[in-house]
């Protein structure tokens, strides 16, 4: 990483929460009553679809990573933590 994108970085990682340490917990949020947001097995639209998770699901947000502009976050259902994929972080909210 270079020296002047380090503090960038930090920022970054305090915003949204993520990081390449431990988990963080988050809870989906902003799919609505009638949809879910989709766990994707890669930090993108063109990953296949593992499941959909309902607003409200806790899950355990791991790493993130920018994709075509995106954020995306590497997580695990609190409830099964071996069920693991990528969410947009535009879902994610913390509890």
């Amino acid at each position: 990483m270079q020296r002047n994108a380090f503090p960038l970085y930090l920022a970054l990682v305090f915003l949204t929460g993520c990081g390449d340490g431990g988990a963080s917990r988050a809870v989906v949020q902003g799919a609505g009553p009638d949809d879910f947001v989709k766990l994707r097995a890669g930090p993108g639209l063109g990953y296949s679809i593992i499941l959909g998770l309902p607003d409200g699901t806790s899950l355990d947000r791991r790493d993130c990573v920018t994709e075509l502009g995106q954020l995306w976050c590497r997580v695990s259902l609190s409830a099964a933590p071996r069920v693991t994929g990528y969410v947009s972080a535009d879902y994610l909210s913390s509890p």
